[in-house]
C-alpha cells in the first residue's frame, strides 16, 4: 500500500492520502483521546507520542502534531495507517458521526441555503486541498458562523481565510444579507 503525504499551510499538520476511501461521507475529528474513542484508527494515531489531533474526510487523513519533528513522527503515522487499512477494520466504530447543530431563523433559510452552496462549491474544495474542512454553524443578524476543522483549525492563516477570503466572497454574492463572518 502506498500512502502519499502532502504538506499543508499549517506547519503542524500533514495530509495523508491512502489512495482508498477513508470515510463514506462526512468528516470526523478528534482533538483528544476521548474524542478518538469513536474511531479505532483515530485512537491508534492519538496514542503516538506527539500526535495532538486527527481529521478524516472521504479522501484523506490530516494529522496534527503537538510536539516533536515530522521526520520521526511521519514514519510511525504511515505504519499505523498502512496496518489499519490492511486489517480491513472500519474507520468509525458504530454510529460515530457527530451531529452538527445549526442555528438560524426560519425566515433566513433561503439566505442560508445560498451560503451553504457557496461554501460547498467555492470554499470547501480549496480548504480540503489544504488538509481541512469548513462547516456552516449558523447565521444570525447578518453574521455567518463557521468552524474550521483539520489542518485549518489551528492554522495561523485561518482567521485571514475567514475574514478576508470567505467574508468577501459571501458579501459579494449576498451584499444585503451578510455583514461579517466569525469563527463558531
Amino acid at each position: 500500500m502506498f500512502i502519499q503525504t502532502e504538506a499543508t499551510p499549517n506547519p503542524t499538520t500533514l495530509k495523508f492520502l491512502p489512495g482508498r476511501p477513508v470515510l463514506e461521507s462526512g468528516t470526523f475529528e478528534a482533538r483528544d483521546a476521548a474524542e478518538a474513542e469513536a474511531s479505532p484508527l483515530a485512537k491508534a494515531l492519538m496514542e503516538l507520542p506527539g500526535v495532538g489531533g486527527v481529521f478524516f474526510t472521504p479522501d484523506f487523513i490530516s494529522v496534527t502534531k503537538s510536539d516533536g519533528e515530522w521526520s520521526q513522527l511521519k514514519p510511525a503515522v504511515l505504519g499505523i495507517v498502512t496496518e489499519f487499512f490492511l486489517s480491513g477494520a472500519p474507520v468509525l466504530a458504530g454510529a460515530a458521526a457527530a451531529s452538527e447543530d445549526e442555528f438560524f431563523h426560519p425566515e433566513d433559510s433561503e439566505t442560508v441555503e445560498t451560503i451553504k452552496e457557496l461554501i460547498e462549491t467555492r470554499v470547501r474544495p480549496a480548504v480540503a486541498g489544504d488538509g481541512g474542512d469548513i462547516v456552516f454553524k449558523g447565521f444570525r443578524d447578518g453574521i455567518v458562523y463557521l468552524t474550521m476543522k483539520g489542518a485549518c483549525s489551528g492554522c495561523p492563516s485561518s482567521t485571514a481565510t475567514l475574514r478576508h477570503g470567505i467574508e468577501n466572497l459571501l458579501k459579494h454574492f449576498l451584499p444585503e444579507q451578510v455583514k461579517s463572518v466569525e469563527p463558531a
